[in-house]
């Protein structure tokens, strides 16, 4: 079992920067396919970024030259760092892993004002 545990959300202006992380735990080596995923209020679920070894990384088009993914110092850990936001990136976050399943932490959210 993989548990996913972010941080790093809050209240920011619009035109700030938060950065995002998540680790991961448990019986567990290493994995390979981390991303993050959001979902604002009466919207579905959508992919924000994701980084893949070997693969690289892909963003939504709506964050790309702003957010940036990559892998933490710690091992299984990630980081999203989002520069420009705006209120349209509100939402409640949420850290995905995939090891032999779809992993999913709490969600953490992201306010942006205007």
């Amino acid at each position: 079992q993989v548990q996913l545990v972010e941080s790093g959300g809050g209240l920011v202006q619009a035109g700030g920067s938060l950065r995002l992380s998540c680790a991961a735990s448990g019986s567990i080596f290493s994995i390979n396919v981390m991303g993050w995923y959001r979902q604002a209020p009466g919207k579905q679920r959508e992919l924000v970024a994701r980084i893949t070894s070997g693969t690289g990384t892909s963003y939504a088009d709506s964050v790309k030259g702003r957010f940036a993914i990559a892998r933490g110092n710690a091992k299984n850990t990630v980081d999203l760092q989002m520069n420009s936001l705006k209120p349209e990136d509100t939402a409640v976050y949420y850290c995905h892993a995939w090891y032999g399943g779809d992993y999913w932490g709490k969600g953490t959210l992201v306010t942006v004002s205007s």
